[in-house]
């Protein structure tokens, strides 16, 4: 198995941030280097053990997804090998882990695409049969797949702190009509899209998240990550039948599993308060995290 990076360490390009999972560094004035790292965060908190191998295959998932889905929206990637901007030495922390990338205006939300009732949204709807002011038919249950995919965007967080749900009211007062509208439209394009191919190799994607941001030109462009376990919420489609049956939830490809041990997690006879330090996670659940998130890039690509 691939050794862990927990944190990237290189001195050829300056460190621009560490996001919960990605180190991004300055490549010149136009250019980022984007290193995902194997830091696992759950509940907007980064754990202290790294999911070995974790960041290359995010960065394949992505690259896999960016490429399918080309024709619907342009994305960041320069199409130039990482490899190319560090030195000889720092090759090992950025080999098959990053994306070379345009530095974009990024847009201060994220666009959440829901297909199915899970997680939060499901909460929502027990108490307002709505999700994030959409409103919903009555009579639906925990998993169920919603009569269309909805659009619930959500007010983007410093690391750390938890993003806001917000309605598209107030999306459209942070980046305008125009801009929200065209922004809803690709979200849900693209979601569909990918969620009709998925389906083919037997894995249901209930919800996911994307971020965009502006080119020099003004051009929406698609950034950061794309359809990925650590931002979407991916089920195969066999466990599916029976948890949704029973109310439960469905077994997951993503780090849902993670979150459910930590739901269950007692520190000091009381549950975890979501906040730092996060428990530590034993070596089984690191295992078979990892090995979810294998299985899941093996499926697409098959």
């Amino acid at each position: 198995m691939t050794s862990a990076l927990h944190t990237s360490a290189l001195t050829s390009l300056p460190l621009l941030a560490r996001g919960k999972v990605r180190d991004n560094y300055a490549v010149g004035k136009d250019r980022l280097l984007m290193v995902a790292s194997d830091r696992l965060s759950a509940f907007d908190v980064i754990m202290g053990e790294p999911i070995p191998g974790k960041g290359v295959l995010l960065t394949q998932m992505a690259l896999f997804w960016f490429d399918r889905l080309g024709a619907i929206c342009p994305n960041h990637l320069t199409g130039e090998a990482p490899e190319s901007v560090v030195t000889a030495a720092e090759i090992p922390q950025v080999r098959d882990r990053s994306m070379l990338v345009r530095r974009l205006k990024p847009l201060p939300v994220e666009a959440v695409v829901r297909g199915y009732l899970a997680g939060s949204g499901w909460k929502e709807y027990q108490e307002s049969q709505s999700v994030c002011g959409v409103p919903l038919p009555a009579g639906l249950k925990n998993a169920s797949k919603l009569p269309q995919p909805i659009f619930t965007p959500a007010a983007k967080a410093a690391v750390g702190e938890h993003d806001e749900n917000i309605s598209y009211a107030q999306m459209e007062k942070v980046v305008g009509p125009e801009l929200a509208a065209q922004i809803k439209d690709i979200s849900i394009r693209i979601y569909e899209t990918a969620a009709a191919f998925a389906l083919t190799k037997g894995i249901i994607i209930a919800d996911t998240k994307f971020e965009f941001g502006l080119d020099e030109q003004g051009v929406l462009t698609l950034m950061d990550e794309v359809l990925t376990p650590d931002s979407s919420r991916y089920w195969p489609v066999e466990g599916y039948e029976q948890a949704f049956a029973e109310g439960s939830n469905p077994p997951s490809y993503d780090k849902q599993f993670v979150r459910d041990w930590l739901e269950q997690t007692r520190i000091n006879g009381k549950p975890w308060d979501k906040t730092p330090p996060a428990p530590q996670v034993p070596q089984d659940v690191i295992e078979k995290t990892a090995a979810k998130y294998r299985e899941a890039l093996t499926r697409l690509m098959a």
